[in-house]
């Protein structure tokens, strides 16, 4: 076979592998409000491309019902660039479906196959409370954050170098891959116990790492657990299932390191 014929049928079957469509079922929480009783609704979607995203092929399904003169499903969006941490859904029995280490953004409609039924949860938690369709209130991690505090900085006479203070490789890696966390609530959706353990170990190892971090570590770590048990989370009891399912793989290790700041934080403070 000559190079232009083998050419011309490498790309035929691109073509034909870019084309391809799939018809799928959908069964999709609908719920009102907060106050309201939800229920699964089932839909019906034909020629959903299998390069569109998630997202993308709800989009498809909202254009349908928008034509149909149905309410459009609402669910997050932001970014799509699975940097946010917005789309929350739980789809077929996982937090950001049956992929690792991407949101929901990021999956793609090859995950699934021909014909296949679809299920379409929010994320279910008592410190998610839902607020419409696939929508949940997570302010509860924002009030979490905020018990944190701050991180002081002498900010007196001119701005410090960043190099100014010599960090150990090893531990300036372990504060990034903690603050890869995006605060998606994955970990929250994927345990039994609905324990926000991994994304406030994530938040507290940021700090306690860095040099920086050192000055409020006691009063930061104090501050995040009891919030994060007042806002109703549970108790974390080792599955890992959260670490599994976190899209920006949040190691364990962060929870261990938790419970070793909170206890010295404690001693201290008695």
């Amino acid at each position: 076979m000559g190079l232009t014929n083998a050419y011309c049928l490498m790309t035929k079957n691109l073509k034909k592998m870019a084309s391809k469509t799939i018809n799928i079922n959908l069964k999709i929480w609908r719920q009102k409000n907060a106050n309201s009783k939800g229920s699964m609704e089932t839909y019906k979607l034909d020629n959903v491309s299998t390069d569109s995203s998630f997202l993308e092929m709800l989009d498809q399904l909202n254009e349908q019902l928008i034509n149909e003169r149905q309410e459009p499903i609402a669910f997050d969006h932001d970014c799509r660039e699975g940097i946010c941490g917005m789309c929350s859904l739980f789809i077929n029995g996982e937090a950001h479906g049956p992929d690792r280490a991407v949101t929901t953004c990021q999956l793609h409609m090859r995950k699934f196959k021909d014909g296949e039924t679809i299920f379409v949860e929010p994320f279910r938690a008592k410190a998610f409370p839902v607020i419409k369709d696939l929508v949940v209130d997570r302010s509860s991690f924002d009030r979490i954050q905020q018990a944190g505090g701050f991180v002081s900085v002498n900010t007196s006479g001119r701005t410090m170098d960043a190099n100014a203070i010599p960090i150990p490789k090893h531990d300036a890696d372990k504060a990034f891959e903690a603050a890869a966390c995006i605060g998606c609530g994955a970990c929250v959706a994927s345990c039994v116990n609905a324990s926000a353990m991994l994304f406030v170990a994530a938040k507290v190892s940021q700090y306690a790492l860095l040099p920086q971090g050192k000055v409020e570590a006691r009063d930061r770590v104090l501050n995040m657990v009891r919030t994060m048990d007042e806002e109703g989370f549970g108790n974390c009891t080792n599955t890992g299932a959260c670490a599994v399912e976190c899209p920006k793989e949040i190691s364990l290790e962060n929870i261990a390191r938790m419970n070793r700041e909170y206890l010295k934080g404690m001693l201290s403070a008695e």
